[in-house]
């Protein structure tokens, strides 16, 4: 199986080639609803297949191994009736228009994740479609989706995908989805597809048809482990990279983005992701790839390229960003928050150099976390204020926009948009979504039991969960309810439209003006101000280039006299304001003005922008 023989069900003129691996197993046949039965021949590989004439695109069938049930394709390419429902001969024919795009670069991108089933209140992938005008209007260059292969349950957030290469039914056709990335690609924007090769989830298939394909060598807090460097790995290693490999082929995905990383365990010469990272670049060529990944170890290597022993990635998720302005912004730092003061130090040290931890001491590990990224270029970063799991890890699912005021969320934003890493939005935040975004997993039975108490059990690492009152008000995430009221509410976007202007003007302004851009001369540098108080400096080789990000999170700051070089203008030059998250388009209070030979204010919660002008 080394040539990556395709699996699953693959249509032709004249029928359909079956082909499943199943390692240790004696025989294997298909059935197809209606069509007959058809025994798959044994080939040496481990590999079973056979070509079924008169079988073509909509024909329904199951597997049976060594006589057991009969079961879905775990390469199937539609389900829909589900987890352990009949699989779909499916065809990949589409009427693509996406020729001239080229695809996203690693560097200059804007963010947007979304999960599909609740982006829109119909949930499907043609609605989402709809709202792609408005994500490129924003200024979105890449949208990141949720995991969308099937997985057991009425709804989910795909992480326990169980039939990776099976669209989950709910959110339309594999014709849906391709409509949806042409459409993307149309108007200028990437299409990216969160995967989880990592373990997976409940009622899977895989051992039915070979004990080969998970290991107990490692222990993964998930579930069993892939199989990418034991006996017959090889054939595991094909079935993961070339799922990847599918979604870039048969649907014009633009790359990937890798979840949790860190329980990818693999001691072969060829780590699974550079593998991986290698196949899906070369099968989208000519266009460029973009992949970033989830790694809680924050490694290096994730980014070093593949002749430095690294595994060629794109870009790093820097939860470190987001847990020091979280604190900073509310004032707490339970759970894992107790690794972050939140002080503007730690702010201005991770705009410099992404993750804040390089391998010093973690209290809540009690151990040595991170490793050395001093030197790393800052579009190798994905910095975000909200993602789904730090909305969701909170008792009530809430938002930014209910946890703070709307001068503090102005503020914050300004610091994400306009900071020199890549920048990611999560659904909604841009106009101040108030809906929560909770978990949600919509299975029934024992298995209901388990995950709602399992959450509970996770939350109570926040002291302020293990009051029993609040343990008995958790949303169950077995009921539908929680995830309905996970879904956007559009209307807010015109109800918040201030807020929604300031995310257009900010990424606007990061796309127009050249000192923003990633590919630019410049040199990034910052300082304290004061105790709630940062500035950013934006060094470029042409003085009229600079620029400097004022943040205050304190009181009122007085601007009378600051000794910080920083803040001196180029030789020539002025301060001059050039943009400040007060304006009253944003639903601000009023710009102050802003003097800096003279004494001024900066005001607190508020952000502000200085460009350099020729005096």
């Amino acid at each position: 199986m080394t040539s990556r023989r395709p699996l699953g069900a693959i249509p032709d003129a004249n029928g359909t080639r079956f082909t499943v691996w199943a390692e240790g197993r004696k025989r294997v046949v298909v059935e197809v609803e209606g069509g007959g039965t058809f025994p798959l021949e044994a080939m040496e590989d481990g590999c079973f297949s056979a070509h079924a004439a008169g079988i073509g695109a909509g024909a329904r069938y199951k597997v049976r191994v060594d006589a057991g049930e009969a079961i879905p394709d775990l390469a199937s390419r539609l389900q829909p009736d589900g987890n352990d429902g009949a699989s779909v001969v499916v065809s990949n024919d589409f009427d693509w228009t996406d020729a001239a795009w080229t695809g996203p670069t690693t560097r200059d991108q804007v963010v947007y994740e979304l999960h599909i089933g609740t982006f829109t209140q119909q949930g499907t992938w043609t609605a989402a479609r709809e709202k792609l005008e408005f994500l490129a209007g924003l200024g979105v260059t890449v949208i990141q989706i949720m995991p969308i292969g099937t997985f057991k349950g009425a709804f989910g957030w795909g992480y326990d995908t169980t039939l990776p290469y099976a669209p989950f039914a709910p959110y339309g056709t594999p014709e849906d989805i391709r409509a949806f990335v042409d459409a993307a690609h149309g108007l200028g924007v990437g299409v990216i597809l969160d995967v989880v090769y990592n373990h997976v989830g409940l009622g899977d298939h895989y051992r039915t048809y070979s004990e080969h394909f998970f290991t107990d060598r490692y222990e993964n807090e998930w579930g069993a482990s892939f199989n990418y460097d034991g006996e017959h790995a090889h054939a595991v290693r094909d079935f993961v990279v070339a799922n990847a490999v599918y979604w870039i082929t048969e649907f014009h995905m633009d790359g990937l983005r890798i979840d949790a990383a860190q329980a990818m365990f693999d001691s072969s010469d060829e780590h699974i992701i550079a593998e991986l990272s290698r196949a899906v670049r070369e099968a989208a060529a000519p266009r460029s790839a973009y992949i970033i990944v989830e790694n809680q170890p924050q490694e290096h290597k994730m980014i070093d390229a593949p002749d430095q022993g690294g595994y060629g990635l794109d870009g790093m998720y820097n939860d470190d960003f987001q847990h020091a302005v979280r604190v900073a912004a509310t004032g707490h730092n339970d759970f894992y928050y107790r690794d972050y003061l939140g002080t503007p130090q730690e702010i201005v040290s991770s705009l410099k150099y992404g993750f804040l931890y390089h391998g010093q001491r973690s209290d809540q590990r009690d151990a040595a976390y991170g490793t050395d990224n001093l030197d790393t270029p800052p579009e190798h970063f994905i910095h975000f204020l909200e993602n789904h799991d730090q909305v969701a890890n909170s008792p009530q699912g809430l938002r930014l926009t209910s946890l703070l005021s709307p001068a503090r969320l102005r503020a914050v934003t300004a610091l994400l948009l306009l900071g020199p890493q890549t920048p990611c939005l999560f659904q909604g935040q841009e106009f101040g979504s108030s809906n929560p975004f909770l978990y949600f997993f919509g299975i029934d039975g024992d298995a209901a039991d388990l995950v709602s108490n399992g959450r509970k059990e996770s939350l109570k690492n926040f002291p302020g969960v293990a009051d029993p009152v609040m343990l008995e008000r958790l949303a169950d995430p077995t009921d539908r309810q929680t995830f309905e009221g996970s879904k956007l509410d559009w209307k807010e976007a015109e109800r918040h439209s201030g807020l929604l202007k300031l995310h257009r003007d900010l990424l606007a302004l990061r796309k127009s003006d050249p000192t923003f851009s990633q590919n630019s001369e410049r040199r990034i540098d910052g300082a304290v101000l004061g105790d709630g108080a940062l500035l950013l400096r934006y060094l470029t080789p042409n003085s009229e280039g600079h620029r400097v990000l004022l943040l205050n999170l304190g009181r009122d700051l007085h601007m009378s006299v600051v000794a910080e070089p920083l803040i001196a203008p180029p030789r020539g030059h002025q301060w001059v304001p050039a943009w400040s998250s007060e304006h009253p388009d944003y639903d601000g209070a009023g710009r102050r003005p802003v003097e800096p030979e003279k004494f001024w204010i900066l005001p607190s919660d508020c952000a502000v922008l200085l460009k350099s002008e020729p005096r």
